[in-house]
């Protein structure tokens, strides 16, 4: 009979060290790293990588650090084309993400905020367009 209590309170110990240790690892530390990227004036389409994420301000995730594309479109505007570095905090330089990924007790947010003017778009005038036109075609004429 003492035997059988002593089993059973080794097996319950047990399970309880798993469950401690399953709760610890599913409430672990990780890095939720997120990007948002503004305009002025707001309402641009944001482009990352050539893919649609929405219009500013707009927000995506990112898994790596590094270089991003951002293309920015907006009707009335010029279209600009940014290349963005995502800098690295200096607590996920490798080997410290190796530890911040994993093994914190907390959830870490990493934010960058990037925020770009767009340059209102210049018309040019009828006139000088259909000038441009001709001198083309002049060019052309006399290259044949």
């Amino acid at each position: 009979m003492v035997r059988r209590n002593h089993v059973k309170q080794k097996l319950i110990r047990s399970a309880l060290t798993l469950t401690v240790l399953a709760i610890a690892m599913l409430t672990s530390g990780c890095v939720h790293r997120r990007v948002t990227i503004r305009t002025d004036p707001p309402g641009a389409q944001v482009l990352v990588g050539g893919e649609e994420i929405g219009y500013s301000p707009a927000s995506f995730d990112i898994t790596w650090y590094g270089t991003e594309e951002v293309t920015l479109l907006k009707d009335g505007y010029e279209i600009e084309t940014q290349y963005v570095k995502i800098p690295r905090p200096w607590y996920q330089v490798p080997p410290l993400d190796f530890v911040t990924d994993n093994f914190l007790l907390t959830r870490t947010k990493d934010q960058h905020d990037f925020t770009f003017p767009l340059t209102p778009q210049t018309l040019v005038p009828r006139s000088d367009l259909v000038e441009r036109g001709n001198a083309f075609r002049s060019e052309s004429q006399l290259g044949q």
